[in-house]
């Protein structure tokens, strides 16, 4: 069961305003790391749209309207001074949710271990009512809420590595005893939340890190705040905003990740997987603007989910 890639060609019809960071180029550099070996060989399936039913178990339906009735007919229409859509966003906005939902289904379904969505606009900004961020729908919240409330998921974890602190999730699912939230993220930076003492229900885990420090400080973080609750939590799912922005190339933040340490912190999560939830997971794509960063670290992550099932493949094979 090799990972799963889901994608649309609206993700490249959602055309930002020149100078924008959140542009085509962004995912058209994804689609060449896919097209390379040994990524082409990886399954792909186009993604549904997502209806208003299922953008509505995360996001209020006055602001689900609000965001349908902003499509322009031509040029832009900004929904705040960094979140702008021309007259194809919504349906990239539709189906960037609808494939976090997609590879939910194959995932839980147990047709795939793994799966990564190749999918734009990111969305970790988007609250349950304001679009932020670049983001219009928040597709990890409504993968998540279609996981508990359609599939039966009894329990699940995100674990948000963007540089930007995902204050839309946790805002979504900040009194939902059955989400866990934890999120690294550099600090002081956009968009201003995810404090250490902005834990929830007890659900939410931030771990800020300081501008400048690199993967010595994140491992840190992550071996120390994050791993730690997310073995306590004990996940059916394990769900990832992968933002590639915290590479030290990126022009919109300050930390120094190199590209090993996406492949690190992707390895550890899997491996949390398969102690507790059968190995299942499912990443979406978030930030990351520098672009031969970004498909550095596209690469890096693809290897550590490859490795993940293929580990799993092999454990069952001696069983």
């Amino acid at each position: 069961m090799p990972v799963l890639i889901l994608s649309h060609p609206s993700s490249h019809a959602h055309v930002t305003p020149p100078g924008h960071p959140e542009r085509v180029a962004r995912i058209e550099t994804v689609d060449g790391v896919l097209a390379e070996a040994p990524y082409d060989a990886l399954p792909r399936t186009e993604a549904p749209a997502a209806t208003d039913d299922q953008i509505g178990r995360a996001h209020d339906a006055a602001y689900v309207e609000m965001v349908k009735s902003s499509a322009p007919a031509e040029g832009w229409a900004s929904l705040d001074p960094d979140t702008h859509m021309c007259p194809d966003s919504l349906e990239a906005a539709r189906h960037a949710a609808g494939a976090v939902i997609a590879a939910v289904e194959a995932v839980v379904g147990g047709a795939h271990q793994a799966a990564f969505c190749a999918v734009r606009p990111c969305g970790h900004h988007a609250t349950r009512d304001r679009a932020m961020g670049f983001c219009l729908f928040n597709n990890v919240a409504i993968g998540a809420r279609h996981a508990l409330d359609a599939l039966g998921v009894a329990k699940l974890a995100i674990v948000d590595f963007d540089v930007h602190h995902g204050n839309g999730t946790q805002d979504i699912f900040w009194s939902e005893p059955r989400v866990m939230f934890a999120s690294t993220h550099q600090m002081p930076l956009y968009p201003g939340s995810g404090a250490a003492h902005e834990t929830g229900l007890g659900n939410i885990f931030n771990a800020p890190l300081d501008p400048m420090s690199g993967g010595r400080e994140m491992r840190l973080a992550y071996e120390g705040i994050v791993f730690p609750a997310l073995r306590a939590f004990d996940p059916d799912l394990i769900m990832i905003s992968a933002g590639f922005d915290a590479h030290r190339d990126d022009p919109l933040a300050n930390l120094n990740w190199l590209t090993e340490d996406f492949g690190w912190v992707t390895g550890e999560i899997c491996k949390i997987a398969a102690e507790c939830c059968a190995g299942r997971v499912v990443s979406t794509l978030e930030g990351g603007y520098d672009l031969d960063g970004l498909a550095a670290s596209v690469r890096a992550h693809l290897d550590a989910l490859i490795a993940h099932v293929e580990t799993l493949a092999h454990v069952e094979t001696l069983e």
